[in-house]
């Protein structure tokens, strides 16, 4: 998918200076912004939600030879 952002000119610049790929940077960025958001979105779950001790895995059983 193609998009389209706006990025200021002395930035744009510095980054052509040091032969930085803008739109290698901003896949980057914006991997790393949804992955932050995922992070938040999950820690907001889970504090509306926490989980808690079930008590049938007290009792299970391991199927492995010990």
């Amino acid at each position: 998918m193609r998009t389209t952002f706006t990025l200021d000119e002395a930035l744009a610049r510095q980054a052509r200076e040091l032969g930085i790929n803008i739109s290698e940077a901003a896949r980057q960025g914006v991997t790393q912004a949804v992955r932050d958001a995922l992070a938040r979105a999950d820690r907001q779950a889970y504090r509306r939600q926490p989980e808690r001790p079930d008590p049938f895995w007290e009792q299970a059983e391991t199927w492995i030879k010990e």
